[in-house]
Protein backbone atom coordinates (compact mmCIF):
# COMPACT_ATOMS: atom_id res chain seq x y z
CA UNK A 1 0.00 0.00 0.00
CA UNK A 2 1.42 3.36 -1.06
CA UNK A 3 1.73 6.45 1.11
CA UNK A 4 -1.21 8.08 -0.63
CA UNK A 5 -3.43 5.09 0.08
CA UNK A 6 -2.37 5.07 3.72
CA UNK A 7 -3.24 8.75 4.00
CA UNK A 8 -6.60 8.10 2.33
CA UNK A 9 -7.35 5.31 4.80
CA UNK A 10 -6.35 7.60 7.68
CA UNK A 11 -8.71 10.30 6.39
CA UNK A 12 -11.59 7.83 6.13
CA UNK A 13 -10.93 6.49 9.62
CA UNK A 14 -10.77 10.04 11.00
CA UNK A 15 -14.01 11.10 9.33
CA UNK A 16 -15.79 7.89 10.34
CA UNK A 17 -14.50 8.23 13.92
CA UNK A 18 -15.70 11.84 14.14
CA UNK A 19 -19.15 10.87 12.84
CA UNK A 20 -19.42 8.03 15.37
CA UNK A 21 -18.48 10.51 18.09
CA UNK A 22 -21.32 12.84 17.06
CA UNK A 23 -23.24 12.14 20.27
CA UNK A 24 -20.24 13.42 22.22
CA UNK A 25 -19.07 16.19 19.90
CA UNK A 26 -22.60 17.54 19.35
CA UNK A 27 -24.70 16.35 22.29
CA UNK A 28 -27.59 18.68 21.46
CA UNK A 29 -28.37 16.61 18.37
CA UNK A 30 -29.16 17.49 14.78
CA UNK A 31 -32.84 18.45 15.24
CA UNK A 32 -32.71 20.92 18.12
CA UNK A 33 -33.67 24.42 17.03
CA UNK A 34 -32.12 27.56 18.50
CA UNK A 35 -34.89 29.99 17.62
CA UNK A 36 -32.94 33.00 18.86
CA UNK A 37 -29.93 32.16 16.64
CA UNK A 38 -31.24 31.35 13.16
CA UNK A 39 -28.75 31.68 10.29
CA UNK A 40 -26.06 32.52 12.82
CA UNK A 41 -22.37 32.64 11.83
CA UNK A 42 -19.81 30.30 13.42
CA UNK A 43 -19.19 30.81 17.12
CA UNK A 44 -17.80 28.94 20.10
CA UNK A 45 -21.30 27.51 20.63
CA UNK A 46 -22.03 26.65 16.99
CA UNK A 47 -18.77 25.88 15.19
CA UNK A 48 -20.33 26.05 11.72
CA UNK A 49 -23.18 28.37 12.58
CA UNK A 50 -26.86 27.49 12.31
CA UNK A 51 -29.30 27.05 9.42
CA UNK A 52 -32.51 29.00 8.78
CA UNK A 53 -34.34 26.90 11.38
CA UNK A 54 -31.66 27.48 14.01
CA UNK A 55 -30.24 23.94 13.86
CA UNK A 56 -26.54 23.48 14.51
CA UNK A 57 -24.74 22.90 11.18
CA UNK A 58 -21.78 21.14 12.79
CA UNK A 59 -24.07 18.57 14.41
CA UNK A 60 -25.93 18.04 11.16
CA UNK A 61 -22.70 17.51 9.22
CA UNK A 62 -21.55 14.89 11.75
CA UNK A 63 -24.84 12.99 11.79
CA UNK A 64 -25.26 13.26 8.02
CA UNK A 65 -21.76 11.88 7.50
CA UNK A 66 -22.56 8.98 9.81
CA UNK A 67 -25.66 8.09 7.81
CA UNK A 68 -23.86 8.16 4.46
CA UNK A 69 -20.77 6.28 5.65
CA UNK A 70 -22.82 3.56 7.31
CA UNK A 71 -25.56 2.98 4.79
CA UNK A 72 -23.63 3.44 1.55
CA UNK A 73 -21.45 0.40 2.39
CA UNK A 74 -24.62 -1.51 3.33
CA UNK A 75 -26.13 -0.69 -0.07
CA UNK A 76 -22.83 -1.61 -1.74
CA UNK A 77 -22.84 -4.96 0.06
CA UNK A 78 -26.39 -5.68 -1.13
CA UNK A 79 -25.61 -4.75 -4.74
CA UNK A 80 -22.40 -6.81 -4.69
CA UNK A 81 -24.25 -9.87 -3.37
CA UNK A 82 -26.91 -9.48 -6.07
CA UNK A 83 -24.17 -9.12 -8.69
CA UNK A 84 -22.47 -12.27 -7.39
CA UNK A 85 -25.69 -14.28 -7.47
CA UNK A 86 -26.86 -13.02 -10.86
CA UNK A 87 -23.65 -12.38 -12.77
CA UNK A 88 -21.45 -14.94 -11.03
CA UNK A 89 -23.93 -17.79 -11.34
CA UNK A 90 -24.77 -16.85 -14.94
CA UNK A 91 -21.08 -16.93 -15.88
CA UNK A 92 -20.64 -20.28 -14.17
CA UNK A 93 -23.81 -21.86 -15.59
CA UNK A 94 -23.35 -20.53 -19.13
CA UNK A 95 -25.80 -21.33 -21.92
CA UNK A 96 -29.37 -20.05 -21.61
CA UNK A 97 -28.82 -18.89 -18.01
CA UNK A 98 -25.97 -16.63 -19.09
CA UNK A 99 -27.83 -15.25 -22.09
CA UNK A 100 -30.94 -14.46 -20.02
CA UNK A 101 -28.99 -12.89 -17.16
CA UNK A 102 -26.84 -10.80 -19.49
CA UNK A 103 -29.94 -9.65 -21.40
CA UNK A 104 -31.44 -8.34 -18.15
CA UNK A 105 -28.09 -6.81 -17.20
CA UNK A 106 -27.79 -5.10 -20.58
CA UNK A 107 -31.31 -3.73 -20.14
CA UNK A 108 -30.36 -2.19 -16.80
CA UNK A 109 -27.10 -0.85 -18.24
CA UNK A 110 -28.89 0.71 -21.21
CA UNK A 111 -31.13 2.74 -18.92
CA UNK A 112 -29.76 5.95 -17.35
CA UNK A 113 -29.14 4.53 -13.88
CA UNK A 114 -29.55 7.79 -12.00
CA UNK A 115 -32.82 8.60 -13.78
CA UNK A 116 -34.07 5.08 -13.07
CA UNK A 117 -33.22 5.58 -9.41
CA UNK A 118 -34.94 8.97 -9.33
CA UNK A 119 -38.04 7.54 -11.03
CA UNK A 120 -38.25 4.59 -8.64
CA UNK A 121 -37.84 6.87 -5.61
CA UNK A 122 -40.37 9.38 -6.91
CA UNK A 123 -42.99 6.62 -7.32
CA UNK A 124 -42.73 5.81 -3.62
CA UNK A 125 -44.46 7.87 -0.91
CA UNK A 126 -42.50 10.97 0.04
CA UNK A 127 -44.30 11.64 3.34
CA UNK A 128 -42.61 8.83 5.26
CA UNK A 129 -40.67 8.93 8.49
CA UNK A 130 -36.97 9.80 8.33
CA UNK A 131 -35.92 6.27 9.31
CA UNK A 132 -38.08 4.74 6.59
CA UNK A 133 -36.75 7.21 4.02
CA UNK A 134 -33.17 6.22 4.91
CA UNK A 135 -33.95 2.52 4.50
CA UNK A 136 -35.88 3.06 1.26
CA UNK A 137 -33.18 5.30 -0.26
CA UNK A 138 -30.26 2.98 0.33
CA UNK A 139 -32.31 -0.16 -0.37
CA UNK A 140 -33.09 1.25 -3.80
CA UNK A 141 -29.42 2.01 -4.33
CA UNK A 142 -28.49 -1.57 -3.53
CA UNK A 143 -31.28 -3.20 -5.56
CA UNK A 144 -30.79 -1.06 -8.67
CA UNK A 145 -26.99 -0.76 -8.62
CA UNK A 146 -25.87 -4.32 -9.32
CA UNK A 147 -25.80 -4.44 -13.14
CA UNK A 148 -22.30 -3.13 -13.92
CA UNK A 149 -20.73 -5.36 -11.26
CA UNK A 150 -22.75 -8.35 -12.53
CA UNK A 151 -21.18 -8.09 -15.98
CA UNK A 152 -17.68 -8.03 -14.49
CA UNK A 153 -18.43 -11.02 -12.27
CA UNK A 154 -20.01 -12.92 -15.14
CA UNK A 155 -16.83 -12.59 -17.18
CA UNK A 156 -14.71 -13.65 -14.19
CA UNK A 157 -16.91 -16.67 -13.44
CA UNK A 158 -16.87 -17.71 -17.11
CA UNK A 159 -13.09 -17.80 -17.06
CA UNK A 160 -13.17 -19.97 -13.92
CA UNK A 161 -15.41 -22.60 -15.57
CA UNK A 162 -12.51 -23.97 -17.59
CA UNK A 163 -9.90 -23.67 -14.84
CA UNK A 164 -8.01 -26.74 -13.65
CA UNK A 165 -9.34 -26.74 -10.08
CA UNK A 166 -12.97 -26.63 -11.32
CA UNK A 167 -12.28 -29.57 -13.63
CA UNK A 168 -10.71 -31.48 -10.75
CA UNK A 169 -13.75 -30.74 -8.58
CA UNK A 170 -16.07 -32.05 -11.30
CA UNK A 171 -13.92 -35.15 -11.63
CA UNK A 172 -14.27 -35.65 -7.87
CA UNK A 173 -18.06 -35.67 -8.24
CA UNK A 174 -18.87 -32.11 -7.20
CA UNK A 175 -21.45 -30.52 -9.49
CA UNK A 176 -24.16 -27.88 -9.65
CA UNK A 177 -24.73 -25.34 -6.92
CA UNK A 178 -22.29 -27.04 -4.56
CA UNK A 179 -19.47 -26.54 -7.04
CA UNK A 180 -20.45 -22.88 -7.47
CA UNK A 181 -20.62 -22.13 -3.72
CA UNK A 182 -17.53 -24.13 -2.71
CA UNK A 183 -15.11 -23.48 -5.56
CA UNK A 184 -16.23 -20.73 -7.93
CA UNK A 185 -17.62 -18.08 -5.58
CA UNK A 186 -14.65 -18.12 -3.13
CA UNK A 187 -12.28 -17.50 -6.06
CA UNK A 188 -14.31 -14.44 -7.03
CA UNK A 189 -13.51 -12.73 -3.72
CA UNK A 190 -10.88 -10.30 -5.11
CA UNK A 191 -13.32 -9.13 -7.79
CA UNK A 192 -16.15 -8.95 -5.23
CA UNK A 193 -14.07 -6.80 -2.88
CA UNK A 194 -13.09 -4.49 -5.73
CA UNK A 195 -16.71 -4.08 -6.86
CA UNK A 196 -17.80 -3.48 -3.27
CA UNK A 197 -15.29 -0.64 -2.80
CA UNK A 198 -16.13 0.85 -6.19
CA UNK A 199 -19.83 0.95 -5.32
CA UNK A 200 -19.46 2.89 -2.06
CA UNK A 201 -18.50 6.33 -3.50
CA UNK A 202 -21.00 5.80 -6.33
CA UNK A 203 -23.80 5.31 -3.82
CA UNK A 204 -22.64 8.23 -1.69
CA UNK A 205 -22.85 10.52 -4.72
CA UNK A 206 -26.16 8.99 -5.81
CA UNK A 207 -27.71 9.69 -2.41
CA UNK A 208 -26.36 13.24 -2.59
CA UNK A 209 -28.08 13.70 -5.96
CA UNK A 210 -31.36 12.34 -4.59
CA UNK A 211 -31.09 14.63 -1.55
CA UNK A 212 -30.50 17.69 -3.71
CA UNK A 213 -33.69 16.85 -5.62
CA UNK A 214 -35.62 16.35 -2.38
CA UNK A 215 -36.02 12.60 -2.90
CA UNK A 216 -33.46 11.36 -0.40
CA UNK A 217 -33.43 11.17 3.38
CA UNK A 218 -36.43 12.99 4.86
CA UNK A 219 -36.18 15.90 7.26
CA UNK A 220 -35.24 16.47 9.98
CA UNK A 221 -32.65 13.69 9.62
CA UNK A 222 -29.59 15.05 7.81
CA UNK A 223 -27.62 13.51 4.98
CA UNK A 224 -25.02 14.83 2.60
CA UNK A 225 -27.77 15.30 0.02
CA UNK A 226 -29.93 17.49 2.25
CA UNK A 227 -26.88 19.42 3.45
CA UNK A 228 -25.86 20.16 -0.15
CA UNK A 229 -29.42 21.20 -0.96
CA UNK A 230 -29.00 24.08 1.49
CA UNK A 231 -26.35 25.54 -0.81
CA UNK A 232 -29.13 26.55 -3.21
CA UNK A 233 -29.72 29.63 -1.08
CA UNK A 234 -26.05 30.57 -0.88
CA UNK A 235 -25.65 34.10 -2.20
CA UNK A 236 -21.90 34.63 -1.81
CA UNK A 237 -19.22 32.08 -0.99
CA UNK A 238 -16.98 34.79 0.40
CA UNK A 239 -19.58 35.91 2.93
CA UNK A 240 -20.48 32.41 4.21
CA UNK A 241 -17.60 30.03 3.38
CA UNK A 242 -18.45 27.73 6.29
CA UNK A 243 -21.53 26.54 4.42
CA UNK A 244 -19.23 24.79 1.94
CA UNK A 245 -17.95 22.39 4.61
CA UNK A 246 -20.36 19.53 3.63
CA UNK A 247 -19.31 19.85 -0.03
CA UNK A 248 -15.60 19.92 0.83
CA UNK A 249 -16.01 16.93 3.15
CA UNK A 250 -17.90 15.01 0.45
CA UNK A 251 -15.13 15.67 -2.08
CA UNK A 252 -12.44 14.60 0.41
CA UNK A 253 -14.24 11.38 1.33
CA UNK A 254 -15.05 10.38 -2.26
CA UNK A 255 -11.48 11.15 -3.34
CA UNK A 256 -10.13 9.06 -0.46
CA UNK A 257 -12.34 6.16 -1.51
CA UNK A 258 -11.08 6.47 -5.08
CA UNK A 259 -7.47 6.29 -3.87
CA UNK A 260 -8.23 3.19 -1.80
CA UNK A 261 -10.11 1.67 -4.74
CA UNK A 262 -7.03 1.91 -6.95
CA UNK A 263 -5.31 -0.55 -4.60
CA UNK A 264 -8.30 -2.91 -4.67
CA UNK A 265 -8.35 -2.86 -8.48
CA UNK A 266 -4.65 -3.78 -8.55
CA UNK A 267 -5.34 -6.72 -6.23
CA UNK A 268 -8.31 -7.87 -8.35
CA UNK A 269 -6.24 -7.66 -11.52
Amino acid sequence: MSLGQRLACAVLVLVLGASFAANWLAPAGYARQYRDATDAPPSHTHWLGTDELGRDRFARVLYGTRISLLLAPAAALLSTLLAALIGGFAGYAGGAWKRAAMAITDLFLSLPWLFLLITARALLPLNVSPVVSVVVTFLLLGVLGWSSAARVLCASASSLRSSDFVRQARAAGIHGRRLFWMHVLPNLKPVLFAQFWISIPVFILSEANLGILGLGVAEPMPSWGSLLKELEGLVSVGEEPWRLVPLILLVIVVTSFQIVISNQEEVAA
